[in-house]
């Protein structure tokens, strides 16, 4: 019970905060009755996903200082877990989702056994060949579609179907994310003043003084993990079904990797709200520069050139990312 008041305890932080995060909460929430296009539906969804990942990715990079460039991989252990029990044995997603979850935390805890042996950009390396390891082991592993990947039938099922998550109304998908959206960020408000959460940051300034106050950080660092590849590997498998069809180098790339990563240090890791504004840049850039620069204009390309260099920028004038700027204005101020 006390952690159920926790998770709703934003008392900490400042009430200009938590009055913009409640408008925004409230625009999201009546977005699907205004008149809104497909596109503008695919893209509030694909924000809702990459501010999970960047969530999961937070707890472990931001908060533990662990800098992880293949969380990817359990996104794909958890589309590919859903895809396959949805289509060869028509299990439904409530049971497939948990399933994916436990596969992705028993990877990781052996992925995690070896890595965070490693310290700095030899664990950033690390991470990044495990995940192309499992990559190339899916796109030759015919159980799974190997290289063409698997689709999901929808035919198979009358929509709406709640079990399976087939509906042919964005707008049931869109409910549903937004749902995980506000239960991860409960959680995450939780974690970040939790017992684990004061370790990670003890262990991220410094390990020998973690040890010292009598902090087992092997320990403390694959119980995160875990938590990271849960957000991931469920938000996965609802990618699964929202898509449909789901290949190695769509769930499981480097580049996904990165942009997950990116989520995160943009928005400012360490945050509460880093991956939620990371995503909130991000994906619109990432969805609308490329329609707009690339289809429309002829530029092909240049919606990556500008992706880039509005991530140096930032990068640039504040390490911490966009929260970062935030809080050296209000320090400013008060000054």
């Amino acid at each position: 019970m006390e952690k159920l008041k926790a998770c709703f305890d934003f008392s900490d932080l400042p009430r200009l905060d938590l009055t913009i995060a409640g408008l925004v909460l409230s625009a999201l929430l009546v977005f699907p009755i205004f008149p809104h296009s497909s596109y503008a539906m695919s893209t509030v969804i694909q924000f809702f996903m990459f501010a999970l990942y960047g969530m999961g990715w937070n707890t472990i990079g931001g908060y533990g200082g662990q800098v992880d460039l293949g969380l990817a991989q359990y996104l794909g252990i958890g589309a590919y877990t859903t895809a396959v029990s949805m289509i060869r044995w028509n299990t439904p997603f409530w049971v497939s989702m948990p399933i994916g979850v436990v596969l992705a935390i028993i990877w990781c805890f052996v992925v995690g056994y070896s890595v965070f042996r490693l310290k700095g950009h030899y664990f950033a390396i690390a991470t990044i060949a495990m995940s192309l390891v499992l990559k190339d082991v899916f796109e030759v592993w015919k159980f799974v579609g190997a290289s063409r990947g698997l689709e999901i039938p929808s035919t198979r099922f009358t929509s709406p179907d709640f079990l399976h998550l087939v509906f042919t109304n964005d707008t049931y998908y869109y409910c549903l994310i937004l749902a995980f959206f506000v239960i991860g960020l409960l959680y995450i408000n939780w974690f970040r003043k939790s017992r684990l959460g004061f370790q990670l940051r003890s262990i991220k300034d410094n390990e020998e003084v973690a040890r010292s106050l009598g902090i087992n950080v092997q320990w403390a660092k694959l119980k995160t993990y875990a938590v990271a590849v849960t957000f991931v590997s469920a938000v996965g498998s609802f990618h699964a079904c929202y898509v449909k069809n789901i290949e190695p180098e769509d769930t499981m790339s480097l580049d996904l990797s990165i942009l997950i990563a990116l989520m995160a240090m943009l928005g400012g890791a360490g945050s509460l709200w880093g991956p939620i504004i990371g995503a909130g840049i991000l994906i619109p850039l990432k969805s609308y520069l490329k329609e707009w620069l690339g289809a429309r204009a002829g530029l092909v390309g240049i919606d990556v050139v500008i992706y880039g260099a509005i991530i140096m920028f930032i990068s640039a004038v504040e390490p911490r990312g966009v929260w970062g700027i935030v809080q050296r204005v209000r320090r400013r101020k008060r000054a």
